[in-house]
């Protein structure tokens, strides 16, 4: 709103700036005539001023937006001439209809030729007001082409704002798409997985399979509710990524060691996008579990300040499994999370990406400033 009411009154600024531009100008066009101008001077100069009103906003409302910007410019033109040729021919009749050209010839003549009892009056004539003249006033011309000028570059100014309001509107709705495209990504991929693995704890222990489900739809009504806002606290994202890890967890066996280090709860609860931590922890699940072989998962999820947040993830790597599955139904590994994240938070995270560190261990850190 406030954008708005500052548009308007700089557009009525503008005009109010224009048309009191127009009227010193004809104030100014005055003819050499003795003492106060004649009412049917200004009568006349009222007349040009509302038929240059006319030709401003007719080609700012109509003409520039249809015939210039709509592929019609000899149109324009010829329009903008015959206008311009219609202001000229109407100023001159309306002086000669008012008797303007007689008025100031009569006052002239007062001046230099003073009443004489014994001598016939003598017309002073005065060039260009005679009657029938073909006489163009170059100072209505002039102010004409000034007024059309005006009118082509205020036309072509909100042209351009429009243009870019457009821009923004469909830039906007691409990224609003895009990012409920990686959200519906992200999500079936994560049930898919989690139900895969309550399905296998199903046939070794029923009571862990319940309490798994139990957990199961406290995360899917985070997701159904918080999810679609776009926003939720980052305690209830903390709480959401512990039951992950949980639910996780279930199904490791003893060679599998999983930390999961979290901020201080009694440390400031920012807003933060649902589910954006998630990816990271499950890359790890993924890539850094071996049924055989001792592993390790450590999540680090910081808070150093107010509005700072900080995971860190690190996963043992086994060379002899691939780098990445992504390719497999329902996949979306880091780079979809990497590209939520532009959209997101631009200019306001980065990434960091250590395949492999002193410890042979894979390790991604993310820093977000909220």
């Amino acid at each position: 709103m406030p954008i708005l009411l500052f548009r308007s009154a700089s557009t009525l600024l503008l005009h109010a700036l224009v048309w009191g531009l127009v009227a010193v100008l004809l104030v100014a066009q005055q003819p050499d005539y003795p003492g106060p101008k004649p009412t049917e001077f200004w009568l006349t100069q009222a007349v040009v001023f509302g038929l240059l009103v006319g030709v401003f906003y007719l080609n700012v409302a109509w003409a520039a937006p249809r015939l210039l910007y709509g592929g019609k410019g000899w149109a324009y033109v010829v329009l903008n001439a015959a206008l311009v040729l219609a202001v000229l021919a109407i100023h001159q009749q309306a002086e000669q209809r008012l008797g303007v050209p007689e008025l100031i010839s009569a006052a002239r003549e007062a001046v230099l030729n003073p009443p004489n009892p014994w001598s016939a009056p003598r017309p002073y004539p005065v060039p260009g007001l005679e009657e029938g003249s073909l006489f163009v006033n170059s100072g209505v011309l002039l102010l004409a082409l000034l007024v059309l000028g005006i009118a082509t570059s205020l036309a072509a100014m909100q042209k351009g704002q429009r243009d870019a309001e457009s821009s923004l509107e469909l830039e906007r709705r691409q990224v609003a798409t895009e990012l409920s495209l990686l959200k519906a990504q992200i999500n079936p991929h994560f049930f898919f997985n989690t139900l895969n693995n309550i399905y296998a704890l199903t046939l070794l222990d029923a009571d862990q399979a319940r309490a798994a489900l139990h957990r199961l739809s406290r995360m899917m009504r985070y997701v159904l509710y918080e999810s679609p806002a776009g926003h939720t606290c980052l305690s209830q994202e903390i709480s959401f990524l512990r039951d992950y890890v949980e639910l996780m967890h279930l199904r490791l066996t003893n060679k599998v060691q999983v930390s999961f280090e979290m901020p201080d709860p009694l440390s400031p609860d920012p807003f933060i996008a649902p589910m954006l931590f998630q990816p990271f922890v499950e890359n790890a699940f993924k890539h850094g579990v071996s049924a055989t072989a001792p592993s390790r998962i450590s999540i680090e999820l910081r808070q150093p300040t107010a509005h700072t947040v900080e995971l860190c993830v690190r996963n043992t790597v086994f060379p002899d499994r691939p780098a990445d599955d992504d390719d497999e139904p329902g996949g979306i590994g880091l780079a979809n999370t990497q590209r939520r994240l532009d959209l997101l938070y631009p200019h306001a995270h980065t990434v960091r990406v250590n395949p492999h560190n002193a410890a042979n261990e894979y390790e991604v850190c993310l820093h977000l400033n909220l």
